[in-house]
């Protein structure tokens, strides 16, 4: 598979607090790849200098073989490299499938082939069933769905998403891990995902970078990862 992040000795500090310190990834294309750690472990920073929200302080990342270290965040979303924050950002009182329509129609120009991709969008993002509900009726795992439907809609080729199960059911929550999986064999999506809940993280039964205080504390299957006792020790628990 062809690679489509690398990233080199990145480094974050701010006013002398070391948020990251020389940390290196890289993943495939199609390929989904989580990060876990503790509070402050600086997973949130990492994805904002991926997402060029933050300039590192040193180190350098590569998107589909281009230096984008300095790149703004605007250039970075054209490419094709969108954020999910935490919270769903999405228009409240527009529709499902209007949400939907705006970020096709900023990708691509309006007619069939625009109606065509939106009714895609939200057959993947399972709301085929609520298109002219507004936003703010759905629940919050489907709010989630939504927002992670405006990025596809977008053109996203890599997601970056935070926390996307939170303050999701049992059953939202499984239902996350199957679509993260579909957007990635079915639809080549290459997606980094950052998580507290381990349950979940198992289930999406992808590689695991463990952050702690900044730096790489390992990496491997969640597998591997549960059983270092390294990560139980500042993680997981014993």
């Amino acid at each position: 598979m062809t690679e489509v992040l690398r990233v080199e000795g990145l480094t974050k500090k701010f006013r002398g607090i070391t948020a990251n310190a020389d940390v290196s990834f890289s993943m495939e294309a199609g390929s989904v790849r989580s990060i876990i750690g503790p509070n402050g472990a600086g997973k949130t920073t990492f994805l904002s200098m991926l997402s060029g929200h933050h300039l590192p302080t040193a180190g350098q990342i590569w998107y589909e073989g281009e230096d984008i270290t300095r790149m703004s965040v605007v250039k970075r979303a054209r490419r094709g490299l969108l954020r999910k924050f935490q919270t769903p950002a999405v228009f409240d009182e527009l529709s499902v499938r209007h949400n939907i329509e705006l970020a096709v129609l900023a990708h691509q120009a309006a007619g069939a082939t625009a109606r065509r991709r939106i009714d895609e969008v939200l057959e993947t993002i399972r709301l085929t069933e609520q298109p002219d509900d507004p936003a703010r009726i759905l629940s919050h795992g489907q709010r989630q769905w939504l927002e992670i439907g405006i990025l596809l809609g977008a053109g996203a080729g890599m997601m970056l998403l935070d926390e996307p199960t939170a303050g999701m059911t049992a059953g939202e929550t499984a239902a996350t891990a199957d679509l993260i999986r579909q957007l990635a064999a079915d639809h080549k999506r290459s997606i980094i995902v950052i998580e507290h809940d381990i349950d979940f993280i198992r289930n999406l039964e992808a590689p695991v970078m463990v952050l702690n205080l900044g730096q790489v504390l390992t990496e491997g299957s969640f597998e591997t990862v549960a059983a270092d006792p390294r990560v139980r020790d500042v993680y997981l628990g014993h």
